[in-house]
């Protein structure tokens, strides 16, 4: 099948790829413009390992194609860190709380975690789970990824960081 020129917003940058209209956001993102944070997991949509914010919500990148994400806002785990390079709280809260093992899992956590912190400033740890719900993770008991979750929703709202708006987007995880 021919490459089609596709157009993306991904972490805030106007970017252009021809690709073939068959393939997933996940590979576009990976294979075409060298985002790898964002993991190959089990490619079926149960993971999580491929959560991408498009449009502001969580989707799994592998169940999108990818000209299905034309011209949406895409941010990867890579787009995560503020303008001047700072980690997101989040970040800094998963290092802190020793909330990743292998890490393998840690982009989609973070991912679908940044998404409930845009939502609500002071989330329960039943939104967390349920927030985290499509992430699976094969190392950890999950404890220390919810800690870190209420750590950043703590200092985030010490320190007064707006909420973003955001739309609803399909396959969510």
């Amino acid at each position: 099948m021919p490459k089609q020129l596709m157009t993306f917003q991904v972490n805030g940058e106007t970017r252009e790829v021809a690709a073939s209209p068959t393939h997933t956001l996940l590979e576009v993102l990976r294979e075409e413009l060298d985002l790898t944070g964002t993991k190959h997991g089990c490619e079926l949509g149960h993971c999580g390992a491929c959560t991408v914010l498009v449009d502001g919500e969580p989707v799994l990148s592998c169940l999108l194609l990818a000209v299905e994400a034309q011209d949406a806002a895409i941010t990867t785990v890579e787009g995560l860190a503020r303008d001047n390079n700072t980690l997101h709280p989040l970040q800094l809260a998963f290092a802190e709380r020793g909330a990743a093992q292998c890490g393998y899992c840690t982009p989609g956590f973070l991912v679908s975690g940044v998404s409930l912190l845009t939502r609500t400033t002071d989330p329960s740890r039943d939104e967390i789970k349920d927030a985290l719900s499509g992430n699976l993770c094969r190392c950890t008991g999950y404890t220390k990824i919810i800690e870190a979750v209420e750590l950043a929703a703590t200092r985030m709202r010490e320190t007064q960081q707006p909420v973003p708006s955001s739309r609803s987007r399909r396959n969510r995880p």
